[in-house]
């Protein structure tokens, strides 16, 4: 999805004094054309969590028939994308030829690498009736040694993401390893991705990660008796035992990894490199970048 933000903007956050919560993040509504994210990442004084660089929620979003998402073609570098919805579809197609429905549960890695193009629209059979969108988006940072890896798409099905029950709670361990799960997604850095589902009252111990912090995708749960709300995330401390207890029926989302080289930012590029940056803005603006096949009639200008 395109990025909105740059590396100017400031967000505001509260500090937390909880020993376990290091701070807490409220994200910024963001108007994409026809519906809206929240915005957590980046964040002006958390600029990325281990190699997570980029999250946005998306929706829940209802849809009247005729409308429905149709972000037009636009470019990456030096990252890679992470597409996992709770409801809805999205097709996917990119400049390698890629034409993908993702469904929910799936999980849809795109490897922007050296440069990759992709559109984000809905199939017809989607946008003529009236529908529902709600998911996630996040993008990772390539370590600086494959920045410039050639680009390309993994396609995971819901099936394939290793589920497991920690005393009752139904946890989804989507990249890397936790509670003796281990994720087929691609990884490139140390990485962690879990999703977990939790009725009112259970507790569920989280994984360790050199950095981490956990988002609450519906309901509120609290840390150590510090509330983290609906739509908040709760930047963790490391090496530490921490425990999250539900305060409503909720679904969170824990991310983290091995602590990174700090990005640059600009629209979709993020890079090690203000130069290739650079060299990304002025190759999207001369139409240098590869096509879509299919879909090569619009794109979403340099801003």
């Amino acid at each position: 999805m395109s990025n909105v933000l740059n590396n100017e903007e400031a967000i505001g956050c509260e500090e937390s004094p909880c020993q376990s919560v290091k701070m807490i993040i409220h994200p910024k509504q963001k108007d994409l054309g026809g519906f809206s994210v929240r915005r957590v990442l980046p964040y002006a004084k958390q600029r990325m969590v281990g190699p997570w660089l980029f999250f946005d929620h998306m929706g829940p979003a209802n849809f009247k028939a005729g409308d429905g998402i149709n972000v037009r073609p636009h470019p990456h570098i030096h990252l890679a994308t992470v597409t996992y919805l709770f409801e809805g579809e999205i097709l996917h197609r990119d400049s390698l030829g890629t034409v993908l429905p993702i469904s929910p549960g799936d999980i849809n890695l795109m490897v922007a690498g050296k440069g990759i193009v992709h559109s984000e629209r809905e199939r017809p059979e989607v946008t003529q009736v009236e529908h529902r969108l709600h998911g996630l988006q996040l993008w990772m940072a390539l370590p600086e040694a494959q920045q410039n890896i050639d680009p390309a798409f993994y396609h995971y099905e819901s099936k394939q993401i290793p589920s497991v029950s920690i005393n009752d709670v139904a946890v989804r361990v989507m990249m890397g390893s936790a509670y003796g799960a281990q994720s087929p997604v691609k990884t490139f850095a140390e990485t962690l991705y879990i999703e977990a589902n939790l009725s009112a009252g259970q507790q569920l111990e989280l994984p360790n990660a050199p950095e981490r912090a956990l988002y609450a995708a519906m309901g509120s749960v609290s840390i150590e008796g510090k509330s983290v709300e609906e739509f908040q995330m709760a930047v963790l401390s490391e090496n530490k035992t921490v425990t999250v207890m539900a305060k409503t029926d909720a679904r969170i989302a824990l991310i983290g990894g091995e602590k990174m080289a700090p990005r640059h930012m600009f629209w979709n590029f993020a890079s090690t490199s203000k130069q290739s940056i650079e060299q990304a803005r002025q190759a999207w603006q001369d139409g240098r970048f590869p096509t879509i096949p299919g879909d090569d009639k619009e794109f979403i200008p340099l801003p």
